[in-house]
């Protein structure tokens, strides 16, 4: 299923809204920086002011937060997802932070650290709970082949 989803797959343009086809939406998207295969889901906000690298094969679920600016506490940070990570429908990940190649973060999760490689991490704040196995990543990289 995956191999023909990406078939087609072309990077995102913005509207005058900053909002793509796919109703998730990126302020200052001169600096989003986007690998290939990447797949953002709907009514996901993504302020990229001081710099967001969504590196190939990373997915992001529906109504997502990216922050690589914080209004509250005024924390400023390039956000980097790497290679296959995958961040969990309705979480949020502050200025700074790293998320590790193949690295699963669960639904709901506030990610205010870099996660490493080939974890799972979840919770409020995200906590790595273990590394993924072998068998797991060989079976998340199948898609990347």
């Amino acid at each position: 299923m995956t191999e023909k989803r990406f078939k087609i797959w072309k990077k995102p343009t913005f509207n005058k809204n900053e909002t793509t086809k796919w109703n998730w939406m990126c302020q200052h998207h001169k600096n989003l920086t986007l690998g290939k295969y990447i797949d953002i889901g709907a009514f996901t906000y993504i302020n990229a002011s001081s710099g967001i690298t969504l590196e190939d094969y990373v997915q992001i679920g529906s109504h997502c937060s990216l922050y690589s600016f914080s209004t509250i506490d005024n924390k400023k940070g390039k956000i980097i997802l790497k290679k296959n990570s995958r961040l969990g429908t309705h979480s949020v990940v502050m200025p700074g932070v790293t998320i590790g190649k193949n690295a699963v973060i669960g639904a709901f999760s506030f990610v205010n650290t870099d996660i490493p490689d080939n974890c799972l991490a979840f919770g409020i704040p995200a906590n790595v709970v273990r590394k993924l196995n072998k068998k797991e990543i060989q079976k998340m990289c199948e898609v990347i082949k």
